[in-house]
């Protein structure tokens, strides 16, 4: 029998509208948002960097060949 998993994803990307629609789909799939969002600065590229804790729990096993982004 299976056992109450939490798995966890920590998503990152520039500042800007896909990064808000990978999290917004995470979201529509089940994941929720984990703490805080974070932003970080660039220097190279010039550009804020997102960051973006998000958890889900599923009934299955731990495994770590698990492929999160498809949960």
């Amino acid at each position: 029998m299976a056992k109450r998993t939490t798995l966890y994803r920590y998503l990152t990307g520039p500042d800007d509208a896909s990064f808000c629609h990978r999290v917004s789909e995470a979201l529509s799939l089940g994941w929720s948002l984990y703490g805080q969002p974070t932003l970080t600065f660039d220097a190279v590229q010039g550009r804020v960097i997102c960051g973006q804790a998000i958890i889900k729990d599923v009934d299955a096993d731990y495994a770590p060949t698990l492929q999160l982004s498809e949960q």
